[in-house]
């Protein structure tokens, strides 16, 4: 969350930003309830010292017996009021909490100014868009063709957007997250395997709650969540604590499957695996020191593009604009790999510096030199495996259905085609 003083104390500054950004917000609300607060906290303050001065001097007058009922009378009428505004006050904090928590971060004035995806800027790209001698299918045909993407068992276990994985497919899936996971450790990231559910307060920690809670998976009868990427329970790992400064930055990857509700996209990619409502992810968590925020986010969307270089897929990289970045984010990189079947590049990686927006909801402060100061926290996909699965597929295909498997992954898979 965005530091309350600094919104009460910049509001115009904050009101500005936040316009950029896609939906509304409302900053003078977490302005004024801060305001009253503050002038609560003065007026209890200056009473709680006069009726001090009151009851000594009651207790003077009482003791040389003399009549103190005035006196009396002003104390319980001041004692009166305090409680007045004390219970004022107990109504404004939690309204005041979830003002301010509902005010998104500000974009980092390197953010291109934009209001939707159209106005995103290309950064760079690697290889060219995969081109065929022949007429190119879509994934879920060729899966589907070849027996290893099963929708429709998928739709009888679960519903629409689940999908059954099987034989080479569940295979290549398999060793789509281990070659992930082997690569980005390797690359000096430390390895996490989290649960898969979580608290209401590691919800709000990272920002899913209170804005985004139609679309997460709840678990009605413990009050649990089920994760809608890696990103929250390895980012709650240090809630609440105090890291050595010495320490930064401190990089984690972890495999989890995810899950997620998709409210509002009804119609969209609704066959294949791009949008489903159960996939595999590797996510890539860092902790950091301010002053080293932006070149480490360079870094992290570095190690997920290598993913992808590494497999040979072409792919391009491009900043979000103020009015397509993520409600926690300060600045996001998108990578995105070419789809044949799409005929574009399609997202498969996020990559977004949060600076201290998620420390202050969390508390996570770093100590150094005696002092203590809120840590800055990225993390990006790296990369979501469903997502790269069908990339291979479509950008591997060959003239006789079958499909070529990666160099990278032949070792994995044991095997260098499927269906041949």
């Amino acid at each position: 969350m965005l530091d309350v003083r600094y919104i009460a104390e910049n509001l115009e500054e904050v009101k500005t930003a936040l316009a950029n950004r896609s939906g509304v917000y409302d900053p003078d609300k977490v302005a004024r309830l801060y305001n009253r607060k503050r002038e609560i906290l003065k007026e209890v303050e200056v009473m709680k010292a006069t009726r001090n001065k009151e009851s000594e001097q009651i207790a003077i007058k009482k003791k040389q017996k003399l009549d103190a009922t005035e006196d009396i009378k002003r104390m319980k009428e001041l004692g009166d009021k305090i409680k007045n505004l004390d219970e004022e006050l107990a109504t404004i904090e939690p309204e005041l909490k979830e003002a301010v928590l509902s005010v998104p971060n500000i974009p980092h004035p390197s953010v291109p100014v934009g209001k939707e995806e159209t106005d995103n800027v290309e950064i760079r790209k690697f290889s060219q868009p995969t081109t065929f001698d022949f007429e190119p299918k879509p994934h879920w045909e060729i899966g589907e063709k070849l027996g290893i993407i099963d929708a429709a068992t998928g739709g009888k276990i679960a519903g629409a957007r689940f999908t059954v994985m099987k034989g080479l497919g569940a295979r290549l899936e398999r060793s789509v997250y281990n070659f992930m996971l082997n690569t980005h450790t390797e690359a000096g990231y430390e390895e996490i395997f989290p649960p898969f559910m979580v608290n209401r307060e590691s919800m709000y920690g990272t920002g899913q709650l209170p804005k985004f809670e139609e679309d997460a998976f709840s678990v009605k009868n413990n009050g649990f969540f089920l994760i809608p990427t890696a990103e929250v329970p390895v980012t709650n790992m240090l809630r609440g604590d105090i890291v050595d400064g010495e320490t930064l930055p401190l990089k984690y990857c972890a495999y989890t499957a995810c899950f997620r509700a998709e409210a509002g996209s009804a119609g969209r990619d609704t066959r294949g695996l791009i949008r489903q409502h159960q996939f595999n992810k590797v996510e890539l968590v860092e902790f950091c020191k301010p002053e080293d925020s932006l070149d480490e986010l360079e870094k992290l969307t570095a190690s997920a593009e290598n993913i992808l270089k590494l497999l040979k897929l072409p792919y391009r990289v491009v900043a979000l604009c103020t009015g397509d970045i993520g409600f926690s984010s300060a600045k996001t990189f998108d990578i995105e790999v070419w789809m044949p079947s799409y005929n574009r590049y399609v997202e498969i990686s996020s990559c977004s510096d949060f600076m201290d927006y998620q420390a202050r909801r969390m508390n996570i402060k770093y100590r150094e030199n005696g002092k203590t100061a809120f840590v800055h926290t990225l993390n990006g996909s790296g990369l979501a495996v469903g997502r790269t699965v069908a990339a291979i597929i479509e950008n591997y295909q060959q003239a006789d259905g079958s499909v070529k498997v990666p160099d990278a992954l032949v070792e994995y898979m044991g095997c260098e085609y499927i269906g041949k």
